[in-house]
């Protein structure tokens, strides 16, 4: 009964003029920002941390909230219809949306996908109000040698799942861990790291970091080295289904939201892997296997769909009652909270409850403005591809660049976010993954105090770790993890050898 009392509360502060009109200005942006491809929700929300020193925490929580799964129910428009995924986690969807498009049939794959990600959302958001205050009240229960087991299992997962190998996921995750250690350590007050440089002695702002990588690293990667390619934009027609249709795709809806939502509360790399699992999923049962990669599958478009904005509403479960962000954007809205000096974790629950509830409650609001905007406004989000890209870099470089200099009007930090950005594009260019560094840059300092505090309560005994049954556990999944891919790749070559060597020769009698 609490639990239903707090969510109304909830929707009282979050139907409030101002987080209503907050809420509506996030669905519309983070729409816009999905239909253009190239931008994300990470970038966006990067480019606008700096109004956290000028808007109310909830607000703004409210705020980069509707960016983010805006911007995962936008991202369907474009891939539909242009064949051009304005986020990762569309990928999937144009494989048979734009077929669907090219046949036809648009308006029923993005009505599809629409009510999809409206009934994903919405199921997601009911899992997590009835679910993150359970997770809370046993997070309460972990001390620092479990939470630094869940840090570096996060570490290794993120870094392992991302890019498209372990080694330089790790490379990022250390480099983002060596910006972390920067300045003042936070427990002897030693400066560290800082080469003389004053403006270092309070440590390197993730604001900072996140926008150079993210909003001027993606600039400048796509000014140097997009493509010139002309792009035909396929007729739309109205945007319905038939009954038949419908028929097929509410299945299609629910296994999606299943797939997608555990994939959302652990750090397994986003919506991409539970997207490509529906699609998979969707083939192997579909009726009628003859339409995937020939006129389209409406069950290909409804359960990817799905499974993307379960997960995306997932990740609030880890963000909010452990402190663990499990993609890029939850990552960035971490260090939102922290702009305010809240600090997420078990105890978020009961400090700010008010901000937790609201944000919840806004979630469900959020759904039913997304449905609204997405279904009759999706000719007017298309019309967001004619801007032209020297226009739309230039302005994302202005906004990023006003908006980090006023945090403390420091030219220093202009030339760093700079220098920053630079390395994104080397990171781009060369495969190296990006939200590593962010998680490492969070999660590294309070990696490092809880391993402190561990070893304190241990009386520097490395033991510790292992003495306790929860984190003994989690130190087993991260060798797992770091060991089994690897046996994989022996096993195949393995097996591989013998056949290349039985194989004949060519020319051989």
């Amino acid at each position: 009964m609490d639990l239903w009392t707090q969510l109304l509360h909830g929707f009282a502060t979050a139907a409030t003029p101002i987080n209503l009109l907050w809420a509506f200005l996030g669905c519309v942006i983070g729409t816009g920002i999905g239909v253009l491809p190239g931008l994300g929700p990470a970038v966006t929300v990067a480019m606008l941390l700096p109004i956290t020193s000028q808007v109310e925490p909830t607000a703004s929580m409210i705020f980069f909230a509707g960016i983010y799964y805006g911007a995962m129910y936008g991202g369907s428009t474009t891939s539909i219809l242009l064949n051009t995924p304005g986020e990762t986690g569309t990928m999937v969807t144009a494989l048979e949306g734009f077929k669907m498009a090219k046949n036809g049939r648009a308006g029923a794959a993005l009505a599809t996908s629409a009510i999809g990600s409206f009934v994903a959302g919405t199921i997601a958001t009911v899992l997590v109000t009835l679910f993150a205050p359970i997770v809370a009240e046993f997070a309460v229960k972990l001390g620092p040698p479990e939470y630094f087991c869940l840090m570096l299992l996060a570490f290794t997962t993120v870094s392992a799942v991302l890019g498209k190998s372990t080694l330089r996921g790790m490379t990022a995750l250390f480099l983002g861990l060596a910006l972390g250690v920067v300045g003042l350590d936070q427990i002897t007050g030693q400066v560290r790291y800082t080469a003389g440089v004053p403006e270092f002695l309070d440590g390197i702002e993730v604001v900072l970091v996140a926008v150079g990588l993210f909003a001027v690293g993606e600039t400048l990667y796509n000014a140097l080295y997009e493509g010139r390619s002309v792009t035909s934009m396929n007729k739309m027609d109205k945007v319905h289904m038939t009954r038949e249709e419908w028929r097929r795709s509410w299945p299609a809806w629910l296994r999606g939201t299943l797939i997608g939502f555990p994939f959302g509360t652990i750090p397994a790399g986003g919506s991409e892997i539970p997207t490509f699992l529906s699609y998979a999923s969707e083939r192997k049962l579909s009726k009628h296997p003859e339409e995937f990669g020939s006129v389209g599958a409406i069950e290909g478009v409804a359960g990817p769909e799905a499974a993307n904005n379960a997960a995306v509403t997932a990740t609030l479960v880890p963000l909010l009652t452990l402190g663990i962000p499990t993609s890029v954007t939850a990552a960035i809205l971490l260090s939102a909270l922290q702009n305010y000096g809240i600090q997420a974790g078990p105890t978020l629950f009961q400090t700010s409850s008010t901000l937790v509830w609201a944000l919840i409650a806004s979630l469900y609001i959020g759904n039913v403005m997304l449905l609204i905007l997405n279904l009759p406004m999706v000719g007017l989000w298309v019309k967001l591809l004619k801007i032209p890209r020297p226009q739309l870099y230039a302005g994302i470089l202005i906004f990023a660049t006003v908006g980090v200099y006023g945090m403390r009007q420091s030219s220093f930090d202009l030339f760093l976010m700079y220098g920053v950005g630079l390395v994104g594009v080397l990171m781009r260019r060369f495969d190296f993954p990006t939200a590593p560094v962010i998680v490492g840059l969070i999660l590294g300092p309070m990696a490092e105090a809880q391993m402190r505090n561990a070893l304190s309560i241990g009386e520097g005994r490395w033991t510790v770790f292992i003495d306790r049954p929860m984190s003994a556990v989690l130190l087993a999944v991260v060798a797992l993890i770091l060991v089994l891919p690897r046996l994989a790749k022996l096993r195949k070559k393995l097996r591989q050898a013998p056949a290349a060597k039985v194989s004949p020769v060519d020319g051989a009698p």
